[in-house]
């Protein structure tokens, strides 16, 4: 019994996957989408929201995306050197 609860902990420890949602920008590699995520930060001395933008390349089985698609991506083991999410 006590090793069966020691296994639930772990379960509910264990870190989620990470999701973010982007538009296709790029799906010119063969498996592969490149997704622009943007976010709001604010600056911390004057307070203005600003807009920051990061790409990423995330796995697309059969390249089934098109570029201005609105896509979920989640974080994954590494597929490649740069590539760590696939799209959903």
């Amino acid at each position: 019994m006590i090793f069966g609860k020691e296994k639930t902990i772990q379960e509910e420890t264990k870190g989620g996957a990470k999701r973010l949602e982007g538009v296709v920008v790029s799906d010119k590699m063969k498996d592969t989408a490149v997704v622009l995520v943007e976010r709001y930060v604010k600056h911390p001395k004057y307070g203005k929201f600003l807009r920051r933008d990061k790409r990423y390349k995330a796995h697309d089985v059969g390249n089934t995306h098109k570029i201005g698609e609105k896509v979920t991506i989640e974080s994954c083991a590494p597929i490649s050197k740069e590539k760590h999410f696939r799209i959903i």
